[in-house]
């Protein structure tokens, strides 16, 4: 039995009222994920692409790129327990 899943309170993206099947780009997984898990995801996938973007870009850290950081890793972190099978196909 899945345990219910809550909005965490960190985050701070609009939660989706529908899923969707996500593909992992490399190895052609795919995962049918809830709404909730879906607007996480997306927020994961978003963030890394951001910080990504920074880091070439050269960007001093600072607090607002501190923040980001860490919600990605509680992001993640929310990832692996509310759907460990999703994480480990399309984050790991």
């Amino acid at each position: 039995m899945k345990k219910k899943q809550t909005t965490p309170e960190w985050f701070e993206g609009t939660v989706y009222s529908e899923g969707n099947t996500v593909t992992n780009p490399f190895s052609k997984e795919t995962c049918k994920l809830n709404a909730l898990e879906l607007s996480i995801y997306d927020f994961i996938i978003g963030t890394n692409l951001f910080l990504e973007q920074a880091f070439e870009n050269k960007v001093e850290p600072n607090s607002k790129l501190e923040k980001i950081t860490r919600d990605l890793y509680k992001g993640l972190d929310w990832f692996k327990s509310n759907n460990a099978k999703a994480y480990m196909i399309l984050l790991d």
